[in-house]
């Protein structure tokens, strides 16, 4: 059996105070005390006193002279210190709002229909307007998921990720494969968050074990494409991409945004090859190529991280893409990708003549 820890009590709080008082050093007090040196050097930080801390208000004059003391610098008191400690614990103990078996029956539903904790968050207040005790914030949610590993093994899987830890905000920092003739997307003939053009589209790829996936996905229509490449090197994703656009009208596929993977480092080739403009986001900043990334989490929801891809796949994976583009979207009116698309091509086939898309 290991050993059991137990929180300081206050008559070892007021010999702390004694013995700080008498010169003691920690490691002795330790000694005295049967407990670890760390023990008392944290408590000592943790719970050293300021008389402000009791009333910010009472600050009492006091003469250069005078000003030595506990009024006027740190010092450790017990009653003080064990206050803190009692504060602490009890903010501890604090239950999170889905302690509530009413609510968490009714979040726990919606997170195995798959819908993500903001939705859920969100949806509360639509579904309950006049009932205080039915909220609860994303962050809650996520947390409660998390807060164990036996709850992270049963519900992470239900997030629409399926991330099995939380990731840092702000991601890695890595240095980055400098590209030749990067143009910024600062450049580009539109803002970021503009999407009244058709036919701009933003690319990345999807890791798989095996293969991989290359994506290609229109940003007003949100209409995506996508190719299974043998790996993640320029030379494959330029292959990729030919297959995919030459089929388009040229005014259907004006230019394509990247992120700044060495995949895309011969996008100068697809440029000259089908005279497509070719721009580049800023570094970790994926929030410029939003599209894509939100239609490559479709994605994952069924080629998870670390699923196996090979080549004799392409019918799979093209049913998947089908789905995908066959799904209705907020943004589109509650219209499919593939509705809004198909919806474009009149337009330019009545500037061409005749489209040459299926």
């Amino acid at each position: 059996m290991g050993e059991v820890y137990s929180h300081l009590s206050e008559e070892e709080r007021q010999v702390i105070q004694i013995e700080i008082g008498n010169g003691t050093g920690v490691r002795a007090m330790a000694r005295m005390l049967g407990r670890n040196a760390s023990t008392i050097s944290r408590e000592i930080k943790r719970n050293t006193w300021f008389p402000s801390n009791e009333s910010e208000s009472y600050r009492p004059y006091r003469p250069a002279r005078l000003k030595t003391g506990p009024w006027t610098g740190r010092y450790y008191v017990a009653g003080p210190a064990q206050r803190k400690a009692d504060r602490r614990r009890a903010a501890a103990r604090r239950p999170f709002r889905l302690s509530d078996d009413r609510l968490w029956s009714w979040v726990a539903e919606r997170l195995r229909r798959g819908r993500s904790p903001l939705l859920i968050s969100g949806r509360l207040r639509v579904d309950f307007p006049d009932d205080a005790l039915m909220r609860v914030c994303p962050e809650t949610i996520y947390r409660r998921i998390h807060a164990d590993g036996s709850r992270r093994d049963r519900w992470a899987r239900c997030l629409p990720r399926g991330h099995r830890r939380r990731r840092r905000r702000g991601g890695r920092r890595t240095p980055r494969f400098p590209i030749p003739g990067r143009t910024p997307i600062h450049e580009r003939p539109f803002d970021p968050g503009d999407r009244g053009g058709f036919g701009h589209w933003e690319a990345d790829s999807v890791i798989g074990t095996g293969c991989h996936l290359h994506t290609e996905v229109e940003r007003r229509t949100r209409f995506p494409m996508a190719r299974i490449i043998p790996d993640k090197t320029a030379g494959a994703s330029l292959d990729a991409q030919p297959s995919l656009f030459s089929a388009l009208p040229p005014d259907a596929r004006p230019g394509v945004t990247y992120d700044n993977g060495t995949e895309f480092a011969r996008h100068a080739e697809l440029r000259d090859g089908l005279g497509m403009a070719t721009y580049f986001a800023d570094p970790y900043s994926s929030r410029q190529r939003g599209s894509n990334e939100n239609r490559n989490g479709m994605i994952r929801r069924y080629l998870p991280k670390r699923a196996a891809i090979s080549p004799d796949m392409t019918r799979d994976m093209q049913e998947i893409v089908d789905e995908t583009d066959n799904r209705p979207m907020r943004e589109l009116g509650y219209r499919t990708p593939a509705e809004a698309f198909t919806d474009e091509l009149p337009d330019l086939q009545t500037k061409q003549g005749r489209c040459t898309y299926k």
